[in-house]
């Protein structure tokens, strides 16, 4: 019998979480599902703002969960494109793979703060359309809300290489 896994991602914004995931579903043959595609399909030209962000980001997750687990009890691995920057938003992950009985992953993108503005700066020019979003100040605000993963979640955490 087929056992998939459970792939996600940590890392601030801009750190290259996307690109970490795009390579890690083409690396391992996963199903990659991303956020933002999901979000801008389901909720077009709505996130204007953060808030407007966890608002969608809330209503997808349930959407999505019954979803994900029976394509894991499938056989399929699942990178989530999705970010795991917060204990709570962890800890979903965490009880898909367990609500699955399959093995996850935690890919966690540690970059430096100027990086990561760097990269939000080039993504505002190559993808206009996240110019309004993609901020330092909303970089700032989205920082001041990460959570470093410690031992007591009990995550399997790869760090990027």
């Amino acid at each position: 019998m087929l056992v998939g896994k459970l792939f996600f991602m940590c890392g601030k914004m801009g750190a290259g979480k996307s690109t970490a995931a795009t390579a890690l579903a083409n690396k391992t043959k996963a199903v990659l599902l991303s956020e933002d595609v999901w979000l801008n399909a389901l909720y077009p030209d709505q996130i204007r703002n953060f808030e407007d962000y966890r608002k969608y980001s809330s209503m997808l997750k349930p959407l999505l969960a019954i979803h994900l687990i029976d394509v894991l009890n499938a056989g399929a691995s699942v990178v989530m494109d999705f970010p795991a920057n917060t204990v709570q938003q962890r800890a979903w992950f965490l009880q898909l793979a367990t609500d699955a009985r399959v093995e996850h992953e935690m890919l966690y993108v540690q970059v430096s703060d100027d990086v990561c503005l760097e990269q939000i700066a080039k993504r505002r020019t190559e993808q206009p359309d996240r110019a309004a979003f993609d901020t330092p100040e909303t970089f700032r605000l989205v920082s001041s809300l990460f959570e470093e993963p410690s031992a007591s979640e009990q995550l399997n955490i790869r760090l990027q290489d």
